[in-house]
C-alpha cells in the first residue's frame, strides 16, 4: 500500500505572523482556521486574485521589493485577506473589513 503525502514548502520567509481581532475572534468562535490559508500564501497559492495581481505578487515574490498579497474565499460569507510585508518582516492574516 502507497501513500503519497505534498508536502509544499515556503517559497519566501513570512518574518513575524500575526492577526487582526477579527481574525482571532473568529478562531476563538471556532468559526475560522487560519492555517491552511497561511501555507497556501506561503505557498505562493494567491487565492482569488485578478491574472494582472497574481503577477504583481510573482514578480514582488522575485525582486523582493514589495508586498505579497493574498485573498480567499473561505465561504459564503466569509473573505480572508494575507499580507506580507515587503521586507517580508511581517505577515497579517487579516478580514477585508480591518485593512
Amino acid at each position: 500500500m502507497s501513500t503519497s503525502a505534498q508536502h509544499v514548502f515556503p517559497r519566501f520567509n513570512p518574518g513575524l505572523v500575526v492577526m487582526t481581532s477579527g481574525v482571532a475572534s473568529l478562531i476563538e468562535q471556532g468559526q475560522f482556521n487560519p492555517s491552511p490559508y497561511l501555507l497556501r500564501h506561503l505557498a505562493a497559492d494567491w487565492g482569488d486574485l485578478s491574472d494582472n495581481d497574481r503577477h504583481q505578487n510573482d514578480d514582488a515574490l522575485k525582486s523582493g521589493e514589495d508586498r505579497l498579497f493574498s485573498a480567499y474565499e473561505v465561504g459564503p460569507n466569509l473573505k480572508v485577506w494575507v499580507i506580507t510585508e515587503w521586507d517580508r518582516s511581517v505577515t497579517t492574516v487579516l478580514l477585508p473589513s480591518e485593512y
